[in-house]
């Protein structure tokens, strides 16, 4: 009967519009759900009632249509939009977005799932989760922090806690060398008083007496047994050197920076505190001359002059203090040349600050331009020679750097943990252009020459770290290094609209959604990851409740149908009243 079959089609048009005002709001409540993906309904016809088969046409007749029934409407599917939602900044470091099709990778209870929402936080042990505590997996980098593709793990980024440190390779030297000066061509010579090996002062030093047998022309013993000399406040081109100590004696008994029995001993020792460079022929040096004088020549250039005050080497025995060199040291030839002296900080790999010493010498002017001499120093060196390297620099006549020899120096870190030795280079053109950070030019009073920069750091730990467009994860360290901390990777599906969500904007592959493909951010369509911002929900409310009231008519309308049809079937009833 066409009455009841109406009424059973009504029904199922009641069922499939309430099925799409589910739909629509499930839609509506995830409005501001983070990363939320709209769903919608979609209806088919059900199986229809033939009444009547259809016919060919015939040479007599025409053919004739199928007469049919339908038996109302049932869902057919419910389809997911996938489509970007808008992005919203949120300033916080944990937070990510993805812009295109594809998915962040998280481990939940040894399960592999999927998610568009990026907000992710730092649990106790400095993973990265979800608000579910999923951890978020990624790549991790390897002990020079370079990202290591292939394996996916937990990513751990240990704010507060992570520390770094970096050895200087390479120190950018600038400013300008006074090419007005004089050209050097001589150090400056000391002489210190007379020291005889006899008490009658009669028979001159000599550098392989010992020091226990050493006397002053007033007949007295200036080195005790067992003394330890303390040698400070000598100075090089004006600057004090550090304190170093000496102890006149066949073994180090007092932890001192050296020891020795000879005069000769003492000399090197002298040589090696002051940092005279002792490698090219004629070079200068610690001596003792025929009047048993000791003799300190220094290295040419005015910044390179040594200067040594009776006071300066003080002798401790038995807490009594005394001056193996009662009277001043007398210059007997000052040194020459325009000079620069120049200080920076260097860093070993533990982090450790090294003073550097450079002292610049002007050595030749000719038709072809200028020649430099330097000298490099450090007080840090663990050898007690603080005499490092000398190299040299040519200008060309228009005052540009044109050739460095000698430009890297070693600095030994023997027993202290650090990377030994360390090599460091100077450089002395601008990285960043094609002019010399170095200049020879004339103008100047004096020559000017500074570190421009270096790229060691001192320790510093992890206080920040950025998100980027392809999911590296950078750290950001108190003492401005960037180090990769890992990679955020993409999942990418062959069809999107086959995952099976799981709640919590978790998402499943499934049989029809085809294996994950793990990408980086920003290749095979993945899309790019946005850092410091979140996903919104790409909910449309005004087509939402254009599909509110839509369902809403067709639910009026089928409900017509099945009260119609009621009403009918009463009547039908009434005939037999």
């Amino acid at each position: 009967m066409s009455i009841t079959r109406a009424m059973f089609s009504g029904l199922t048009g009641l069922n499939a519009n309430s099925q799409t005002i589910g739909v629509a709001g499930n839609n509506i409540a995830n409005v501001n759900t983070t990363s939320f993906k709209r769903s919608q309904a979609h209806f088919e016809t059900q199986v229809s009632q033939t009444l009547k088969n259809g016919s060919a046409p015939s040479s007599a007749l025409g053919g004739t249509n199928p007469a049919q029934a339908g038996l109302g409407t049932r869902l057919a599917a419910i389809t997911r939009d996938f489509s970007d939602g808008g992005l919203q900044p949120t300033g916080v470091s944990t937070h990510a977005a993805i812009e295109g099709n594809g998915f962040f990778v998280v481990e939940k209870g040894g399960s592999r799932r999927f998610t568009r929402d990026g907000t992710f936080q730092l649990d106790r042990d400095f993973n990265l989760v979800t608000n579910s505590g999923a951890r978020v997996q990624g790549y991790g980098v390897d002990t020079d922090f370079n990202v290591v593709p292939g394996l996916l793990q937990d990513l751990n980024i240990p704010l507060g806690i992570l520390t770094i440190a970096q050895a200087t390779e390479n120190v950018n030297i600038g400013g300008n060398l006074n090419t007005g000066g004089d050209v050097a061509t001589q150090g400056s010579i000391i002489e210190s008083e007379a020291l005889y090996s006899d008490a009658l002062a009669t028979t001159p030093a000599v550098a392989g007496d010992l020091l226990t047998g050493l006397f002053g022309a007033d007949g007295s013993a200036r080195f005790p047994a067992g003394a330890v000399l303390s040698v400070g406040t000598i100075t090089r081109g004006g600057a004090e050197l550090p304190t170093r100590s000496f102890e006149v004696g066949a073994a180090n008994t007092t932890n001192s920076d050296a020891f020795g029995t000879t005069l000769g001993d003492f000399m090197t020792f002298i040589q090696d505190i002051t940092g005279i460079d002792t490698t090219a022929a004629n070079a200068p040096g610690v001596t003792v001359n025929g009047l048993g004088q000791v003799v300190v020549e220094s290295n040419t250039g005015v910044a390179n002059e040594l200067l040594i005050d009776p006071g300066d080497i003080i002798a401790n025995s038995g807490g009594v203090n005394s001056q193996p060199f009662t009277s001043p040291w007398t210059t007997i030839q000052e040194a020459d040349g325009e000079s620069a002296r120049t200080s920076f900080i260097a860093y070993d790999s533990l982090g450790n600050p090294l003073n550097i010493d450079m002292i610049t010498v002007l050595e030749d002017k000719n038709s072809t331009g200028t020649e430099w001499n330097f000298y490099i120093h450090s007080d840090d060196d663990s050898d007690l020679n603080k005499f490092l390297s000398r190299g040299s620099l040519s200008f060309d006549t228009n005052g540009q750097f044109t050739l460095a020899q000698g430009a890297s120096f070693v600095i030994d870190r023997t027993d202290t943990g650090a990377l030994d030795p360390q090599n460091v280079t100077l450089q002395f053109t601008d990285p960043n252009g094609t002019l010399g950070s170095l200049t020879a030019l004339s103008g100047l009073d004096t020559s000017q020459v500074n570190s421009l920069q270096q790229d060691g750091t001192p320790i510093g730990t992890l206080e920040d770290f950025s998100i980027s467009e392809d999911g590296t994860i950078t750290g950001v360290f108190s003492n401005s290094l960037l180090r990769d901390l890992g990679q955020l990777p993409l999942a990418m599906f062959s069809n999107t609209a086959g995952l099976q969500e799981v709640g919590g904007n978790l998402y499943a592959n499934a049989s029809n959604s085809g294996s994950p493909q793990i990408v980086s951010g920003g290749t095979g369509g993945s899309g790019r990851v946005i850092g410091r911002a979140l996903e919104l929900s790409n909910v449309d409310l005004a087509q939402e409740f254009i599909s509110l009231i839509s369902a809403q008519t067709g639910f009026s309308a089928n409900s017509r149908i099945i009260s119609t049809s009621d009403q009918m079937i009463q009547e039908l009833l009434a005939t037999i009243r």
